[in-house]
């Protein structure tokens, strides 16, 4: 486990899961155990997102500062981000999206996911609260998440279950304990600061000179800070 798997920056921890999705090598067989348990269950269990490279990341960040990609508020409608300052900007982007470097999709160990027998065929998910919330299309799949993570048997859990005031709650986010676990106790802010001073990333004097802010707010969501 090095820098470059901590940051996206590498596929050597990878293996592919399904066609043209990748996780960590150790998460392959927990996660299609989980697709497995949940076929029994009724559920037709799909990747959103599996591993998420450090430039696939950076590629998102920049379109939503730039604006060429929607940031959604917490009503679930897109924010008007031209009437923002910089640093407002950046915690808007930080409710949803994670800093380049310090995405838990890096890792391979974490995955967004939907039920694709919950919609028609040509349904395209969201991934927004209102999906998984009462009265939407993936409750019932909430509803069984929460019961399964309640008895520890899959191993997986939601690393944003609650709201904290900086990362929004993502019930359709997973994380495989047992590994992210080991990703987490190396996250460094010092490592992930000198990531981002070299990076071609938008908004980048708001993010370093508000960076201790954003790095317990935003990046130590149950994960032990360190210096």
């Amino acid at each position: 486990m090095d820098t470059e798997q901590l940051s996206g920056q590498t596929e050597t921890h990878l293996a592919e899961v399904f066609p043209g999705y990748f996780l960590h090598a150790q998460v392959v067989a927990p996660y299609r155990a989980l697709v497995e348990l949940a076929a029994e269950s009724g559920f037709d269990l799909r990747l959103v997102s599996g591993f998420r490279s450090f430039d696939r990341q950076l590629e998102i960040w920049n379109a939503k500062a730039s604006g060429d990609r929607p940031v959604i508020g917490d009503n679930g409608g897109p924010l008007e981000m031209v009437e923002l300052t910089d640093i407002e900007k950046v915690r808007a982007i930080l409710r949803w999206s994670a800093l380049p470097g310090a995405s838990r999709h890096h890792w391979g160990t974490d995955v967004d996911i939907w039920d694709a027998a919950a919609v028609n065929a040509d349904y395209k998910p969201q991934l927004l609260s209102e999906e998984y919330r009462v009265r939407g299309v993936f409750f019932r799949l909430t509803q069984w998440l929460d019961d399964l993570i309640s008895t520890n048997k899959s191993g997986f859990y939601r690393p944003y279950a609650l709201d904290q005031g900086g990362v929004a709650p993502e019930p359709w986010h997973l994380s495989y304990r047992a590994e992210a676990e080991r990703y987490e106790g190396l996250m460094n802010r010092t490592q992930l600061r000198g990531v981002l001073e070299q990076t071609d990333i938008r908004l980048k004097k708001a993010i370093l000179d508000n960076f201790d802010e954003i790095y317990e707010c935003y990046v130590c969501v149950g994960i032990e800070s360190k210096s």
